[in-house]
């Protein structure tokens, strides 16, 4: 597996990560026993850069990496998250109940609590989820800079924040990186974002990098969305938008067909030639899954083939929000 550095100061990491939390929430049922699978398969391809949050399953998905990283600790590069509170009982995800919590002393309890549900002394990447924008940025990273120093945590990054705000936060503490969706269904950090991580050093770490599914090829699911999906309430994936998607998705398909790749393999090869400051992290729970995106990482496309596959999904013509509006919310602070 190739390498790349999370930001300026930090360490290398594998080139493609792994996005965790379809393991334990939003895409349908939990196999615990098929996720563990993964998580050690990840790890023997060469992919080190683990990504999790305590909002993912509200624990379920720390506890589920805990095992396989304290076996295999010198292997992982463990990133977490905080900052995304329950407002109900716990037990389910819904666009209103939850909320946002950036303090510095939710920060610091957070921690504590990540640590012990993962059972390990150090998290390597604790990003700030969500922002409050109630609660000042430097308290926030104020605060995580603690756990820095207290040997919590090695690195520091946020998630869906405004540029101002990283560039707040980055005076206060070196932010290594940001979490951010990136695919060719979500461009808008081209705009600005990029440009300003490249300016202060932070890498950036594109989640839901193949368009939460749509750009894998297959419509056969995204016609059959249960209730334990996240899908089923994204607006791209309603009835009304969903058909459309599908078709520029299918031109995705028309170029890499041509070159002899699936469809997620080009477009992760795509998100992978924007920069190497770009560090994608495709999300699976299935061990097949996860080969065929690891395949990705050695795929060198010519630009030609870029500027197809770029051409293929014009930004405009997508429809539909990434999130409902309440989620919509909650980004952008």
């Amino acid at each position: 597996m190739k390498t790349r550095k999370l930001g300026a100061a930090g360490p290398e990491v594998s080139a493609l990560g792994l996005g965790c939390m379809g393991m334990s929430m939003a895409y349908g049922t939990r196999d615990d026993a098929e996720s563990t699978r993964t998580l050690h398969r990840a790890l023997d391809l060469g992919v080190n850069h683990l990504d999790t949050s305590d909002y993912y399953g509200w624990g379920h998905n720390e506890e589920l990496l805990g095992p396989v990283v304290r076996q295999r600790r010198d292997e992982v590069f463990l990133a977490t998250k905080f900052g995304i509170r329950s407002a109900g009982d716990g037990t389910t995800v819904t666009p209103v109940n939850v909320y946002v919590d950036s303090s510095a002393d939710w920060a610091r309890r957070a921690c504590d609590a990540s640590l012990t549900r993962l059972g390990i002394d150090t998290i390597d990447l604790y990003y700030l989820h969500r922002r409050d924008p109630a609660t000042p940025i430097e308290e926030t990273v104020g605060a995580m800079a603690e756990l820095v120093a207290a040997g919590k945590v090695r690195f520091i990054g946020l998630s869906e924040v405004s540029p101002a705000t990283l560039r707040a936060a980055h005076a206060v503490h070196p932010i290594a990186a940001v979490q951010m969706e990136y695919s060719l269904f979500t461009r808008f950090v081209e705009e600005e974002m990029l440009a300003t991580c490249r300016e202060l050093g932070v890498a950036l770490v594109a989640y839901s990098p193949v368009g939460r599914g749509l750009l894998t090829g297959t419509a056969d699911w995204a016609n059959q969305l249960g209730p334990n999906d996240f899908r089923a309430w994204a607006p791209r994936f309603n009835a009304q938008n969903l058909p459309s998607n599908l078709a520029l998705a299918d031109r995705v398909r028309e170029v890499a067909a041509e070159i002899g790749v699936t469809p997620a393999q080009a477009a992760l090869a795509w998100l992978l030639a924007q920069g190497d400051d770009i560090l994608p992290i495709p999300g699976t729970k299935r061990v097949r899954y996860l080969e065929e995106n690891v395949a990705a990482a050695d795929l060198e496309l010519s630009p030609e083939q870029v500027a197809r596959i770029t051409e293929a999904i014009p930004p405009e013509k997508i429809a539909g929000e990434r999130y409902p509006e309440q989620a919509m919310r909650l980004i952008g602070h």
